[in-house]
């Protein structure tokens, strides 16, 4: 099962919340929303809504790898 690193620092978080940054935090929202968003967009068959955020995820900075 691939672990998705975006779950896996919110899992962190609430196990001790001192282990994570409001930057990491945020920094992780920014993805996660932009998948969700890029999703839901494909899933309704609106493409200019989806490039748009598939465009948006992929410019954001990469997080620990």
């Amino acid at each position: 099962m691939k672990m998705n690193k975006h779950i896996e620092l919110v899992k962190k978080w609430l196990a001790d919340s001192t282990t994570v940054t409001q930057e990491e935090l945020r920094a992780n929202a920014a993805y996660a929303a932009s998948a969700v968003y890029a999703a839901n967009a494909a899933a309704d068959a609106r493409s200019a809504d989806a490039e748009y955020w598939v465009k948006l995820y992929e410019e954001l900075p990469e997080q620990g790898e």
